[in-house]
């Protein structure tokens, strides 16, 4: 008996409409937007409401892979939602996702990977999938990172937008995922996270005026890692295919910085200008909705055709990380 092939059948995305742009951030904080466009490639990033939270954009998104996989939402077996801004601790916000479509009885769940979120997602789906447990699996990737920046903190208030990006899973006759490399290493978590309001430091005053509740990052520590990382992931997943870096046909990678990404690129050899996909420049880093975001871009735009390899590369706080390769 053949291996269940398993593929996305469905993609969806959705981004605020209010802009925030380089020129905006000028007037926050000390900064130009020369200094971050040249550090970042970001010349502008999408903020929700503030009656906009992180279920509202996942449902969006996941209306609009719905209509793409041209599915109902009682034909869903599984909801599985990345993110590090849950609309709350709990429920969890993919139980809010499910009771906001409408959909009984099916299990839900969230995982805190950050950027790394939408890969992780995926593998899991995979293998609900191939062992016959599911037969549709809605993956989202939602942030709200705009609810957790530090908005006197020029060095990562540049970088972080919001938005939300949806992919469902099924059996496909043909491709589908070929590969899955996850890893992790938490021995280098305090360089990037939220250092309170879970039970190590519960809210308090003191954790408000410390202002704890926003990211916090040691930029050119995670740039060194990030940069090895990614692209030893993206040779993980392809080395048990025997593929190169020319055998893929487009690298969708997490949207962090440009210049980590440029590096990733040239480390695998590959040529940014034509198999790199970027969408940083207007959306900034929307951790795990941005490979989610990226994806279905470069789909509505044509930029992946059918019997195309392609390569999702993520890496983030945790430290997490994780490459997957899909035969389109």
């Amino acid at each position: 008996m053949c291996e269940k092939k398993v593929g996305v059948i469905g993609l969806g995305k959705y981004l605020p409409e209010n802009r925030l742009t380089n020129a905006d951030l000028e007037k926050i904080v000390d900064t130009t937007d020369e200094w971050i466009t040249a550090r970042t490639g970001i010349k502008e990033r999408r903020i929700a409401r503030d009656d906009e939270a992180t279920s509202d954009m996942a449902v969006k998104a996941a209306k609009k892979a719905l209509e793409n996989a041209n599915l109902k939402p009682e034909d869903v077996d599984l909801i599985i939602i990345a993110t590090i801004t849950p609309d709350m601790f709990f429920p969890s916000t993919a139980c809010v996702v499910q009771n906001k479509l409408g959909i009984k009885n099916i299990p839900a769940f969230d995982i805190s990977v950050a950027c790394s979120g939408f890969i992780y997602g995926f593998a899991i789906a995979n293998q609900f999938i191939k062992s016959g447990t599911y037969k549709h699996v809605l993956v989202i990737a939602a942030e709200k990172m705009s609810s957790v920046t530090d908005w006197k903190d020029r060095g990562t208030c540049v970088l972080m937008g919001d938005g939300a990006g949806a992919a469902i899973l099924g059996e496909v006759k043909e491709g589908g995922i070929l590969s899955v490399y996850l890893g992790a290493d938490g021995s280098k978590g305090d360089l990037l996270n939220m250092p309170a309001g879970g039970s190590r430091l519960p809210a308090s005053i003191s954790t408000v005026e410390g202002r704890l509740h926003f990211l916090k990052m040691q930029g050119n520590e995670l740039f060194r890692h990030a940069v090895k990382i990614m692209a030893e992931a993206a040779f993980k997943a392809a080395e048990p295919l025997g593929l190169k870096g020319d055998d893929i046909t487009l690298v969708i990678p997490h949207q962090a910085n440009v210049r980590i990404l440029n590096a990733v690129a040239k480390r695998m050899g590959i040529d940014p200008r034509k198999k790199l996909y970027l969408n940083i420049d207007k959306y900034g880093n929307m951790s795990a909705a941005s490979s989610a975001v990226a994806l279905a871009e470069a789909v509505e735009e044509g930029r992946v055709k059918k019997g195309d390899i392609i390569l999702l590369d993520a890496f983030g706080a945790g430290l997490t990380w994780g490459a997957i390769l899909i035969k389109w």
